[in-house]
């Protein structure tokens, strides 16, 4: 091929990495883009400072009007679109803020894909068509106040009390919680901690004995909804429980999904980090000059630039492997690890290249940066990424 038959480079997609998407994936992304642009991007740094999100019923909706919801799920209501076009989608929503992807994250694939995969087709029903619909938000309960990384120490208990489960505990760091009409919440089943059982529960939040107030005080994920649970006496019906859902391989399964989406969110935090950057180093003049043209300038252009589009053809490689089924939990393991701890980093060095301007929220840099913290921690902490990768690399298990 002759040079003059080469296409422009550019340095908004240095690789071309457009050039893998379809028509249709092309066409998601930039409904998605166009949504967040216009009901995200002029409202979220007030949301930001101010530690809410107050028109999240009114987002939900509007999302699921777009097919957002629970969108790589098929029936009910939901879009059915690929893993690549739900990345891409996630790609985009966090590019406007974390917190908005996490809505999206834990809607879709945390509550709807545990009843879609362990409910029975009563609770299918029920709940997906209203939760893809966004008329309900529903939240996810796994974590606790003492048991985070290991969920299999939960204190949660659900006991039989004839046909009904009564359930007491607490559940803790929970996306959408005091919002939300249902709650999937898992909690020890079994009577001897040396032989403990798990199933989850669908629990609408108006039970008795059910309440969700909500976290205050984040420095992080502030235009999100963050809650506790609690659970004090909630008498369920026997039809409460996930059919398919014993043990806790369903809500490992359900973090894996949640998990994917966060290896192509975490690259749109970082490119909403480094084009800012960009624009603003060919703008932004020191000693007589645009500090673009500077070689220290360009080194940290080059360098997350080379990171951020590195981790965007792992998303994608892992989105194509999951259409294919055959991503394995490992794999999503490796892109949550690399994307979120590379995201971190481009975040932090554009805000060096902004100088004051970074900590600033007429720039999207610094928001990112601290969002990206919850995100480093939540679906698995960097040491548990590390152990999964430990343990597939040599065959010996390091958690124990």
């Amino acid at each position: 091929m002759s040079g003059s038959a080469l296409p422009p480079f550019d340095p908004y997609d240095p690789l071309g990495i457009d050039d893998l998407l379809s028509a249709e994936d092309r066409a998601v992304r930039e409904t998605v883009r166009t949504w967040a642009a216009d009901r995200v991007l002029p409202y979220v740094a007030g949301w930001y400072e101010a530690g809410e999100l107050p028109v999240i019923r009114e987002l939900a909706r509007e999302l699921g009007s777009i097919g957002a919801l629970g969108m790589s799920l098929t029936g009910y209501g939901c879009a059915g679109a690929s893993a690549v076009q739900y990345g891409l989608a996630c790609l985009e929503l966090e590019a406007a803020d974390s917190g908005i992807r996490s809505l999206v994250s834990v809607q879709g694939s945390l509550a709807m894909y545990a009843i879609h995969r362990f409910g029975s087709e009563e609770q299918r029903q029920e709940w997906l068509p209203r939760m893809a619909a966004g008329e309900v938000i529903g939240c996810f309960g796994l974590t606790e106040p003492d048991h985070g990384s290991d969920p299999a120490g939960m204190r949660t208990y659900a006991k039989r009390d004839g046909d009904d489960w009564v359930l007491n505990g607490r559940k803790m760091w929970i996306t959408n919680g005091s919002v939300a009409g249902v709650a999937v919440v898992w909690a020890r089943t079994g009577d001897a901690p040396n032989n403990p059982g798990f199933r989850g529960f669908v629990v609408p939040t108006d039970a008795p004995g059910f309440s969700a107030p909500e976290i205050k005080h984040k420095w992080s994920l502030r235009a999100s909804v963050t809650s506790e649970l609690v659970l004090d006496d909630v008498r369920l019906p026997a039809d409460a429980v996930l059919p398919e859902g014993a043990g806790l391989k369903g809500p490992l399964s359900c973090l894996g999904h949640a998990r994917y989406g966060i290896v192509w969110g975490a690259m749109g935090a970082a490119r909403s980090s480094f084009e800012s950057a960009l624009d603003y180093a060919k703008t932004r003049v020191q000693f007589g000059r645009a500090i673009g043209g500077f070689q220290l300038t360009q080194a940290k252009l080059a360098d997350m630039a080379v990171e951020l589009h590195k981790g965007i053809l792992l998303a994608h490689h892992l989105g194509r492997r999951m259409d294919a089924g055959r991503l394995r939990p490992e794999q999503v393991s490796f892109g949550k690890l690399n994307n979120v701890r590379e995201a971190i980093e481009i975040c932090r060095t554009s805000r060096t290249i902004l100088g004051a301007n970074g900590i600033s929220l007429e720039y999207p840099v610094m928001r990112h940066a601290t969002n990206l913290e919850s995100v480093l921690t939540y679906e698995g902490t960097v040491e548990m990424h590390q152990l999964v990768l430990g343990k597939a690399l040599t065959g010996l298990d390091a958690f124990r």
